[in-house]
């Protein structure tokens, strides 16, 4: 059966020459790819270049989610499968998404089980599997704004569970991940902040107890051994940086003021 529907993937990238091949790797079988830099130095353009991606640049970063618009408005196809450059799509996950494509358009979006690496181990537990994402949809679909955890506008859509692994790099050199979980949570606070949202110690504390409890043991990452513990505490460190970032906010605006 031939193809009835074309596939535009879509990235959105910064600094991405470590982990960009592979990911390309992955989907060069794609009608089209979309790739949106933001202001990298390193060698990632050098390598969207070599397997014949569509380059366009943004000098202006607007937060994760308005990112994804921008980088989506420049498909040319129906079907978009949005995935990080950290990502990589599994034989088993190609073979689903090519199911759809030969099927006529329809409207649905579509859930893919999210295989998250840390420290070169896959984890099984901890709220890390499946952890579904939906990536898979018609363009009509668009994210929503939010400068970090951002998702797709799906109210009323159905969802339908797909086949197969989208493999995420989370973490191959520790100190760079938790650069980066901090960099998340200052985006978190100032989107809290801008919303008008305020929290007190006992708050802080309790979600950043509760964030360890529940992976931990609700999720049991300790059933992923030294890893399981690690993550928790990640998590853990995560949550207080971010409620106590958003504290910290608020403390400066009622300084100034």
């Amino acid at each position: 059966m031939q193809q009835i529907q074309k596939l535009s993937v879509v990235i959105i990238t910064h600094n991405s020459e470590e982990v960009l091949a592979q990911c390309l790797e992955s989907v060069n079988w794609a009608d089209e790819i979309i790739l949106l830099d933001f202001k990298s130095s390193d060698k990632t353009l050098d390598i969207a270049v070599r397997y014949g991606v569509i380059i366009y640049h943004s000098n202006v970063w607007y937060g994760y989610g308005k990112q994804r618009q921008i980088a989506q408005n420049y498909a040319n196809h129906d079907m978009i499968l949005m995935i990080d450059s950290d990502e990589r799509v599994t034989p088993e996950l190609q073979k689903s998404i090519n199911l759809i494509l030969k099927k006529p358009p329809k409207k649905i979006v579509y859930s893919i089980a999210r295989c998250n690496l840390f420290l070169g181990k896959a984890m099984r537990h901890g709220g890390w599997y499946p952890d579904r994402v939906i990536r898979l949809y018609p363009s009509f679909c668009v994210y929503n704004d939010n400068l970090v955890h951002e998702s797709l506008n799906v109210s009323k859509i159905p969802i339908q569970l797909l086949y197969g692994d989208l493999l995420h790099v989370t973490s191959r050199d520790f100190c760079d991940f938790q650069f980066k979980q901090c960099t998340y949570a200052r985006a978190w606070a100032k989107q809290r902040y801008q919303q008008g949202k305020h929290y007190g110690r006992i708050k802080i504390l309790y979600h950043s107890f509760w964030s360890f409890i529940r992976t931990l043991l609700i999720r049991r990452s300790f059933l992923d051994g030294t890893r399981g513990w690690l993550l928790a505490i990640v998590v853990f460190q995560y949550t207080f940086n971010k409620y106590t970032a958003l504290w910290a906010l608020n403390c400066t605006s009622r300084d100034k003021n």
